[in-house]
């Protein structure tokens, strides 16, 4: 039986399980450095065992980082009607891909 759990990282909640891949914001460490999640709820696969954390169990996820990059392209548009102020800008975002490992 699988565990599920709820981790918080980059302002973001994600629900994650043993052996998932996940993008999160960018996080100044190498590949295959290993990481701690700040833990928000623990369940089973089948929602019985919920371990719910008042705000947080603490670290008891752990991942391995797989992938630094950057995501495609957006082009963000400025517009101004009947003014002819027109204004374009790209950004990507950077990310890091997590392998999750461990589930405590």
């Amino acid at each position: 039986m699988d565990k599920i759990a709820v981790v918080k990282t980059g302002g973001k909640q994600y629900k994650v399980k043993q052996g998932d891949t996940i993008k999160i914001e960018k996080l100044d460490l190498e590949i295959e450095k290993k990481i701690k999640f700040d833990t928000l709820m623990v369940s089973g696969e089948d929602g019985k065992n919920l371990d719910l954390g008042k705000p947080s169990l603490g670290e008891k996820v752990e991942g391995k980082v797989v992938e630094q990059g950057k995501n495609k392209k957006i082009s963000v548009v400025k517009y101004k009607n009947k003014t002819r102020y027109t204004r374009t800008k790209g950004h990507r975002q950077a990310f890091t891909k997590v392998l999750i490992e461990k589930i405590a």
